[in-house]
């Protein structure tokens, strides 16, 4: 897959970058960050907000040059608002630790800002998972909304599965962004684990409430969608498992739901 070697990157520096900040939070990160930050060297400055990591990332992050700023946990929309909030360039790209520009996304970012018709832009997204990339499913093309000018777009305050928001027209951009889901299968479960939890405590905070058709049909109508129509079983074993761990959230979400609303209950 184009765009996976990090020095392929280095090789395609350009002369005169765009005034672009790429923005990422970080947490504990510093395995992941040198692969991102090395995809990110075509932006005009790179901004990491880091919430305490130790394990050497802030270090990483200020060798390969990027902007480091401390900041408390404010949730993960919240947090990348920060973020947005701290580049010195309007034009913003927006990223993960655990992702990465791929080459042809690189060039296709460069195209647009050189003569922007939209005020912003996104693009396909392709996770990794048991080592290997989906091309279906639940796993792609994951559209994902990065790229903006923040005077005209921003990041919603929700604590989990934050997007972002704007009124303008969004433009399409070829190449992919690469997610590596999670180095370990009990990593990936753990963090699943806590955006169950967060997903709940959001949806119960709204007023939203679960009841057992949501425990039984929520799995199965998610089966359905992404691993029948939406070709997931192209994936092999790799997309299986992804899409029922992704019924198992499912299902979980809404358990923590029903245990919210009992315990609200008999308060």
């Amino acid at each position: 897959m184009s765009g996976l070697h990090i020095g392929d990157y280095r090789r395609l520096m350009p002369v005169a970058r765009p005034p672009l900040s790429a923005v990422l939070i970080t947490h504990d990160a510093a395995a992941q960050l040198p692969a991102c930050l090395d995809s990110l060297d075509f932006c005009a400055e790179i901004v990491v907000v880091d919430s305490g990591s130790q394990d050497g990332g802030v270090e990483l992050a200020h060798l390969r040059g990027a902007r480091v700023i401390q900041a408390d946990w404010r949730g993960f929309g919240a947090q990348k608002q920060f973020a947005v909030a701290q580049a010195k360039n309007n034009w913003v790209l927006c990223v993960d630790a655990d992702e990465r520009v791929s080459l042809e996304l690189r060039e296709s970012i460069l195209q647009a800002l050189a003569s922007p018709d939209r005020l912003a832009y996104r693009f396909p997204r392709c996770n990794r998972f048991l080592g290997r990339y989906l091309r279906h499913g639940e796993g792609y093309p994951d559209w994902s909304l990065r790229l903006f000018d923040r005077r005209n777009a921003r990041w919603s305050d929700d604590a989990v599965h934050e997007k972002v928001l704007t009124e303008a027209a969004v433009g399409d951009l070829r190449g992919d962004l690469l997610h590596d889901s999670a180095e370990t299968l009990n990593a990936y479960l753990a963090k699943q684990d806590r955006y169950t939890t967060l997903a709940a405590q959001q949806a119960h905070a709204a007023g939203q409430r679960a009841h057992v058709g949501h425990l039984l049909l929520s799995p199965l109508l998610r089966f359905m969608k992404f691993y029948i129509l939406r070709l997931g079983f192209l994936d092999g074993i790799a997309g299986l498992v992804h899409i029922l761990i992704g019924c198992g959230n499912s299902f979980v979400k809404y358990a923590k739901m029903l245990d919210l609303q009992t315990r609200e209950e008999t308060d």
